[in-house]
């Protein structure tokens, strides 16, 4: 099946410049993956208990709840000579960076009160800088082409540079692991997490350096009746309830937190389950082999962001999404038989196909919002990209938030207990292998079920920025 509409030329982004977009994934990416799987070493590293670890993993997530709309309508509305997305990039990448690095420097022979609050309060600074630097990135990437299908080509070499990320990420364990590198695994975090911020740094701050940013309209005169603070907090949260009112993007938050959260809450037991079950405790050979298995996934990413981006431009995004999302449930449905102490090899068998799962989700969802935007504009005459972004990873983060808490808790209620290393009780284990195959797979039956009726078609989104161009341009005659 032919696209239905062509992409004019005006509307193509600069390869090179899809490139540096997708830096700001790849930092993100690294972050994330970095947070998931370090954070582990709290409980093998420090023996903190695991239902402590995933509140360390929630609690700080909390505070986004206000920080993320609030840094994307303040992103909104930010009028610089910089515009009003790049210098917050640009501040945010630094802070992340050198937060993170002092995040991991843990001083040694303390109680595990002392680590908790320790870790809590640097947590919930990092996740500020964090933010900073997130929530204009996204909103950016809304705002630089008006194409449908362009869209979906940005956020897939988008997705596809941030999933470099992720060739790394699952080895980080077995590098905070490895003897000959370092004495422990708490003195492995540290030199790990000065690395990451390096990285996050010198990556992050590209794009705010290269890219630019479409021009808008004037702002009216200071004296406008917005210049006051009340009415700039009123004019916060008419926007935040009015975007909250958008059924459409109330569809794809809800199927965006099922099918992350599906996957987040089993991302550390599938590190358990090769190593326990697999592996019979064999820290270092579980560590081994599950970095296989994530750069065997993540490898996979690469070709899967190719896969659905030619889905969507033939299918639409909403099959697309059908049927990338239902590849995943075959895949986290075959480590049940596949992960196997007899065969430990085919541990890696589902990877292709769990690839399909967060591949296709982060390349058709920010691609929908961005489409979403335009009807939101058509309706109310206003342009929040910051306010859609700052929700939309809101719930992405509260998705591995709840996560990373009820992981937790879900591996306590399983039995299991770090001190009996490879002895792990038999029901111990079945459960965690229950928890890692199938919560996934009812999780994205679930988001599919949600974006059943998604209503923006192709032919609508066309419709809406014929619309929306039309009335610019009366305006502007008018003017």
């Amino acid at each position: 099946m032919a696209e239905a509409h062509a992409t004019a030329p005006r509307d193509r982004i600069p390869f090179h410049h899809k490139v540096v977009y997708g830096f700001g994934a790849f930092v993100n990416n690294i972050l994330a993956g970095a947070i998931g799987g370090m954070i582990i070493v709290l409980n093998l590293g420090l023996g903190m208990d695991p239902a402590l670890v995933g509140l360390l993993g929630a609690l700080p997530r909390l505070t986004d709840a206000i920080t993320d709309p609030l840094m994307g309508y303040i992103s909104d509305n930010t009028r610089s000579r910089w515009g009003r997305r790049r210098p917050y990039i640009f501040v945010g990448a630094i802070a992340v960076g050198v937060i993170y690095a002092l995040l991991w420097q843990l001083p040694r022979g303390q109680s595990e009160d002392f680590y908790f609050w320790f870790f809590l309060a640097g947590s919930i600074i990092f996740y500020l800088a964090y933010t900073m630097f997130a929530t204009p990135w996204v909103a950016l990437g809304f705002e630089l082409t008006p194409d449908y299908h362009e869209r979906t080509r940005l956020m897939g070499v988008q997705n596809f540079i941030g999933q470099l990320a992720y060739l790394v990420t699952p080895w980080f364990l077995w590098f905070m692991t490895y003897e000959a590198f370092f004495a422990d695994q708490v003195s492995g975090a540290s030199a790990l997490a000065v690395i990451i911020g390096v990285f996050a740094i010198g990556v992050g701050i590209l794009p705010a350096l290269i890219l630019r940013e479409p021009e808008l309209e004037p702002e009216p005169d200071s004296d406008d009746e917005k210049s006051s603070l009340v009415a700039n907090i009123v004019d916060f949260f008419k926007g935040f309830l009015t975007t909250l009112k958008s059924g459409p993007f109330l569809k794809l938050c809800v199927a965006t937190f099922l099918v992350f959260n599906g996957f987040m809450l089993i991302s550390s037991f599938q590190f358990y389950v090769i190593i326990y079950y697999v592996f019979g405790g064999n820290q270092e050979l579980g560590a081994e082999y599950a970095g296989y298995a994530g750069s065997l996934g993540a490898a996979s990413t690469f070709v899967v962001i190719g896969i659905v981006t030619w889905l969507s431009t033939r299918l639409g995004k909403r099959r697309a999404f059908f049927v990338a999302t239902g590849l995943s449930m075959v895949g986290y449905a075959m480590k049940w038989f596949c992960y196997d102490p007899d065969m430990p090899l085919l541990v890696l068998a589902p990877a292709p196909l769990l690839a399909f799962g967060l591949g296709g989700l982060f390349t058709l969802m920010p691609s929908m919002i961005a489409d979403v935007v335009d009807v939101d504009e058509l309706h109310t005459h206003e342009r929040r990209e910051g306010m859609y972004g700052s929700i939309f990873w809101w719930v992405v983060k509260v998705g591995m938030a709840a996560a990373l808490a009820g992981g937790g808790f879900l591996l306590n209620a399983t039995g299991f207990d770090v001190e009996l290393e490879g002895m792990q009780a038999a029901d111990t284990i079945f459960w965690m292998r229950i928890c890692d195959a199938f919560i996934p797979v009812l999780t994205s039956a679930i988001a599919i079920w949600a974006i059943w009726s998604y209503p923006i078609t192709e032919a609508r989104a066309h419709e809406v920025r014929a619309e929306l161009e039309a009335r610019r341009g009366a305006a502007g005659a008018a003017s």
